[in-house]
């Protein structure tokens, strides 16, 4: 087996595994604010505090807002995903093989980067907004309840506010028709509709709904949820370096090991998040060993 890997080969790999990253490797990155190519193990994000309007005089000065500049540090960790591959060789010439290595690298770096949006979300200290599933009426006033808070502290209802649920707890709104309807949901904002991506987010009353494996408590009596503003939560990664593609956020390295007869394939990126605006953020509490409403019940 050649013990030697060509450049266009790394080249035409690490761009697979960037561009498996960034479709499918992570759910929650697309919600938030993201700063790329940072250099460093940390980096900030700007808070921004609200301001007034104020009337003036006829030649007077204006009154400054004043607005509060707070800068949020966010730390960046390292976090590797690499394996053994025994003929590599066989990966060069077959499309399949390739992908197929590099989805197991790329997805496992997306699920670390929505374990860390999700662990800066918890850290939120607004008050938890409880869900019941007893009915599908306790379901929708458990949504409607989950908007009514975001309401609660001026989120801006803009279309950028993102709700995350266990698959359970979607499943059981998923009971309640105006969020499942078309006649409630308009056309292009149905999940499973033709032409759709793999993943896409539902939206109703402006607001952004989908379920996630990856919360704490999932199949739990402590399940966790959030709901929460894009401006309010943020993710950064570091700049790569070596053989990655410019603008690339995580790259790959493939070395040859004579006493394994076999390549190590490696998959890193250096990225962390932060909870930037605690007012925006709240969590959720889901209970998934609740029995899901039945249709009828209404």
């Amino acid at each position: 087996m050649a013990t030697q890997i060509s450049t266009s080969f790394v080249v035409q790999y690490e761009s697979e595994v960037h561009n498996l990253f960034q479709r499918q490797g992570g759910y929650l990155r697309q919600a938030v604010r993201t700063k790329d190519n940072v250099r460093g193990s940390s980096t900030t994000f700007q808070k921004i505090g609200k301001g007034t309007a104020t009337t003036k005089a006829r030649h007077g000065v204006i009154t400054p807002m004043n607005q509060d500049h707070t800068a949020i540090s966010c730390s960046l960790s390292d976090f590797y995903a690499g394996d053994w591959v025994d003929k590599l060789d066989e990966a060069k010439i077959n499309h399949d093989e390739r992908l197929a290595i590099a989805q197991g690298g790329a997805w496992a770096l997306g699920r670390q980067v929505d374990s860390q949006i999700v662990t800066a979300m918890d850290g939120t200290s607004q008050t938890a907004v409880t869900w019941t599933y007893g009915s599908m009426h306790q379901v929708e006033n458990s949504l409607l309840s989950t908007i009514r808070n975001l309401d609660s502290t001026d989120v801006p209802n803009d279309g950028q506010r993102f709700v995350v649920l266990t698959p359970i707890a979607y499943a059981a709104a998923m009971k309640v028709d105006s969020f499942r309807s078309s006649d409630y949901v308009s056309v292009g904002n149905q999940p499973m509709e033709q032409g759709q991506p793999i993943f896409t987010w539902r939206r109703w009353m402006n607001t952004n709904f989908t379920s996630h494996t990856g919360l704490s408590g999932v199949g739990t009596a402590a399940g966790k949820g959030f709901a929460w503003h894009r401006s309010a939560v943020g993710d950064a990664t570091g700049e790569v370096s070596g053989n990655a593609a410019a603008g690339n956020s995580v790259s790959a390295d493939i070395t040859w090991h004579g006493d394994r007869a076999a390549h190590f394939v490696n998959h890193m990126m250096s990225g962390g998040a932060c909870l930037i605006d605690d007012t925006g953020c709240f969590e959720l509490t889901l209970d998934d060993t609740a029995s899901l409403p039945l249709v009828t019940s209404t």
